[in-house]
C-alpha cells in the first residue's frame, strides 16, 4: 500500500446519540432509506448495521456502576438519577485480516491504498460468501438484487484528500479519523485519562494489532463489555484455517492420485491381465 493506513477511533464516552453520522453517511453515499418505522427499542430505529445502514448508533440504557458519583460527558442521567445511557456509533471494522476478502470469488472486495476494505458493487455477483465470513456480521445483501454492501470509509472522499462524511459531521468528535497508528496512541492516552478520573471500566476494543483479526481499522473506546454494545468479545478471522485445510486437501489428493497411478502400473504389467494363463 502506497498510502499510510487510516481508520476510525470512536470514543463512545462523548457520543450524544445525535445520529448526525448516520445522516451524513446516507447523504454522501446515496444509501436507500431504512429504519423509518418504530422498532420499540428505545431511540434505535435502525437496530443494526446492514446493506442500507453503514453507520448505526446504538442506545443502551443501564444502571449506573456502583460507587460512581461522576459520569462521563455522554452519560445522561434519567429522572431518578440511577440510570445512564451508553451510546456508540458502529461501523465496518476494516479488518487487517479480512475474511470477506479471502472468500470473494470475483475480486469485488479489495484492499485500497489506504488499508481499507471496499466492495465494488458493479463487480459483486451476489454469491453472498462474504456475509457469513465476516466475524462482526457487518456485510449484508440487498434483497432486490443480492449484491453486498457495507461502509467504504468514504473511499471517494479519501482520494480527494477529505475525511469521511460521518467523522466530519460528528459534533463532539466522538468519531475521529486519521492515521491508524496516531489514533491508537491517542486512544491509549484517553483511556489513561478516564482511569485517572475514576472511570476504571473504560477499555479499548479492536485496537490491539494482535487480536483475532490482526487489529481493526475502526476501533472503539467502550465503557462496558463488548457484548453490551452488540460486539463479539473475541472476534477471529473466519478463514484462519483455510491454509491448513488446503494443505490437508492437497495431501489427500496426492494420495489418491498416487494410489490410482499404482493401480494403473500394476494392471499394465505382463501377466497381470485377466484371461492370461
Amino acid at each position: 500500500m502506497s498510502e499510510e493506513r487510516v481508520g476510525f477511533f470512536t470514543d463512545t464516552t462523548v457520543c450524544i446519540g445525535c445520529k448526525a453520522c448516520e445522516v451524513a453517511c446516507k447523504e454522501w453515499n446515496a444509501i436507500p432509506e431504512d429504519g423509518l418505522s418504530l422498532s420499540a427499542m428505545s431511540y434505535d430505529n435502525t437496530q443494526a448495521l446492514g446493506a442500507s445502514t453503514w453507520r448505526h448508533v446504538a442506545f443502551i440504557e443501564q444502571p449506573k456502576p456502583e460507587g460512581r458519583t461522576q459520569l462521563p460527558l455522554a452519560d445522561e442521567e434519567s429522572g431518578d438519577g440511577e440510570m445512564r445511557w451508553l451510546m456508540s456509533s458502529d461501523v465496518c471494522k476494516h479488518c487487517t485480516h479480512a475474511a470477506c476478502l479471502d472468500v470473494c470469488p470475483t475480486g469485488s472486495l479489495f484492499r485500497t491504498e489506504f488499508g481499507t476494505v471496499v466492495v465494488q458493487e458493479d463487480i459483486c455477483n451476489g454469491c453472498g460468501y462474504c456475509v457469513p465470513a465476516c466475524p462482526y456480521g457487518v456485510i449484508e445483501q440487498r434483497p432486490h438484487d443480492g449484491r453486498a454492501f457495507k461502509c467504504t470509509l468514504c473511499y471517494d472522499r479519501l482520494g480527494a484528500g477529505q475525511e469521511p462524511a460521518c467523522a466530519k459531521a460528528c459534533p463532539t468528535e466522538s468519531i475521529q479519523f486519521g492515521p491508524l497508528d496516531e489514533l491508537r496512541e491517542r486512544a491509549a492516552l484517553r483511556v489513561d485519562q478516564l482511569h485517572e478520573a475514576g472511570t476504571t471500566e473504560a477499555r479499548l476494543y479492536g485496537a490491539d494489532p494482535d487480536n483475532g483479526v490482526g487489529g481493526d481499522g475502526a476501533f472503539f473506546l467502550l465503557l462496558d463489555r463488548p457484548e453490551v454494545y452488540g460486539l463479539p468479545p473475541d472476534p477471529v478471522v473466519t478463514t484462519r484455517d483455510l491454509p491448513t485445510m488446503w494443505k490437508h486437501a492437497g495431501v489427500a489428493a496426492l494420495s489418491v492420485l498416487g494410489g490410482l497411478a499404482a493401480c494403473f502400473a500394476v494392471s499394465g504389467r505382463p501377466g497381470t491381465g485377466r484371461g492370461r494363463r
